[in-house]
């Protein structure tokens, strides 16, 4: 059986538990803040960076993991005689995944790098589904093929509380800021799984619980075929009282096998702030 290395970028936002049981490693992102690059999720966390937003204003900037970091990392694994299977950030947001692509040249075909087209959790499903393909005991190109096949039956998409994070970001104008604030407007952020871009779907008005539940039923009737095996609730930092409000319509639903729940990495978090939360499913 082939020996097989998973990996992915740190921005897939799933945790420790989930990574030990699938058996995957992260590569982190870089955050600079006040001139200080750190890790992401290693020596930096979201928390981190929005209690230096709260004393400065500032957002910190983030950072692509690099050629020579890829090539430094699956070197000795090639050397131990590992195929490598990364999945990366959407392409369309972040540099990684090309600069996955020059590494991957330096290794004759063993490694093997996926374009996820999505960010977060969304990124977090193809590395469940490589992980369990794995076990399989599949080989690495095989995986891949198939893997590459499931990146648009990948839905993500969240609701942001407040405009802050995006406004100080450059994201949206101050004045548009105080007026989504002023009306409680609440932009759901679609992800496209062509590439990985972020559009504004619809803006949602009223108290952030109402809008969540409004939320998850609007997104969940858009198809008619979603994989009931796993569903991810990723956040940002939200209250935990907004979890548990989008976890009981999910569970009312009595179709979901496994609900995950996820704290978003520092790379998503800054750009989305606190208050943002998400579903992520796959379709059949």
């Amino acid at each position: 059986m082939a020996k097989i290395f998973l990996s992915a970028d740190s921005t897939c936002d799933i945790s420790g538990e989930l990574l030990e049981r699938y058996k995957a490693e992260l590569m982190p992102l870089h955050i600079v803040l006040e001139d200080k690059s750190y890790d992401d999720g290693v020596n930096i966390k979201p928390d981190d960076i929005y209690e230096n937003f709260a004393k400065t204003g500032k957002l910190p900037k983030t950072a692509a993991i690099n050629t020579q970091e890829y090539i430094d990392k699956f070197k000795p694994l090639i050397e131990k005689g590992y195929d490598i299977i990364h999945i990366n950030l959407g392409s369309a947001i972040s540099s990684s995944y090309q600069n996955c692509v020059t590494a991957a040249k330096e290794f004759d075909g063993h490694v093997y790098p996926i374009d996820s087209c999505n960010l977060s959790s969304g990124s977090g499903h193809l590395v469940i589904e490589t992980a369990k393909r794995i076990a399989k005991g599949m080989s690495a190109f095989d995986i891949v093929e198939e893997i590459k096949k499931l990146i648009p039956k990948c839905h993500s998409s969240f609701i942001i509380d407040k405009l802050d994070y995006l406004r100080a970001g450059g994201r949206c104008s101050t004045l548009a800021m105080l007026g989504a604030n002023l009306l409680k407007l609440k932009p759901c952020i679609e992800v496209s799984n062509k590439d990985g871009s972020m559009t504004v779907g619809k803006k949602y008005r009223g108290k952030l619980e109402n809008v969540l539940v409004q939320y998850v039923h609007e997104q969940l009737e858009k198809y008619d075929n979603i994989r009931n095996d796993k569903i991810f609730i990723t956040h940002a930092g939200i209250g935990n009282e907004y979890v548990e409000i989008v976890k009981s319509e999910l569970e009312k639903l009595h179709y979901f096998t496994e609900i995950f729940i996820e704290r978003a990495s520092c790379t998503i978090s800054s750009h989305c702030g606190p208050g943002t939360l998400g579903i992520l499913f796959m379709t059949e």
